[in-house]
């Protein structure tokens, strides 16, 4: 009897899944490591001495924006690289400690920090970065918005939008509310360059600003000494 060949059917690839965890501890950071997690949300409470180092920044209306890499090494003597935070104690300590928790988190050598008070949209349309990871945290005004994974059209992304605004694209389902990571609270977001996370990057825009509002967002990323 002449074997009879049966063509394999190979599995269809599961669907990529990716969610966001929130909690109101430091600790809900570190779920960022699971593969299944693509944006991670300390939501905390912010202190009145903060909010008060904050609004004297502000007043000062001389600070514009801060961008360095700092080393590893130097998280502790912060002041030397930040001079502009002298009079805001309490910021200065604050970015101190979410610097050393992004640090000691990735292992990293060094961290990319950008501090800077925004008066219109950054990046006012959705997009992922092509980072490995990204901390965000807005001090003061309207937080970044982000879109839950499973409501967004990737492929309606940056030229994919064919000219048209995120609104009318097709990017994401016109019944899905806009979510918001809120003043105060601190945000990781996955980006491409993480690994195995191509395509499954964390969706987000900065968000509009009504005339006279403005924002002070602080952002860390991987850098290195090298």
């Amino acid at each position: 009897m002449n074997a009879v060949s049966v063509a394999t059917i190979a599995p269809e690839p599961a669907a990529v899944t990716r969610r966001p965890m929130a909690g109101d501890s430091a600790d809900i950071l570190a779920d960022i490591y699971q593969t299944e997690v693509n944006m991670a949300v300390w939501q905390r409470q912010t202190a009145p001495e903060l909010v008060a180092d904050i609004k004297k920044l502000l007043d000062l209306n001389r600070f514009t924006s801060e961008r360095l890499i700092v080393p590893s090494a130097k998280i502790d003597r912060l002041e030397e690289t930040l001079p502009s935070l002298a009079e805001c104690p309490h910021l200065k300590a604050d970015i101190q400690r979410l610097v050393d928790m992004f640090s000691c988190l990735f292992e990293l050598s060094a961290v990319g920090l950008r501090l800077t008070t925004l008066k219109s949209a950054m990046c006012p349309r959705f997009h992922v970065d092509r980072v490995p990871c990204r901390l965000i945290t807005t001090y003061v005004g309207p937080g970044t918005e982000w879109l839950p994974h499973d409501s967004v059209d990737h492929s309606k992304l940056g030229a994919g939008s064919g000219g048209l605004s995120d609104e009318d694209s097709g990017l994401y389902r016109r019944t899905q509310p806009v979510q918001t990571i809120a003043s105060g609270h601190v945000a990781l977001c996955k980006g491409e360059l993480w690994q195995d996370n191509l395509g499954a990057g964390c969706v987000h825009r900065s968000p509009a600003l009504a005339v006279g509002e403005q924002r002070l967002l602080l952002t860390l990323d991987f850098s290195s000494t090298d």
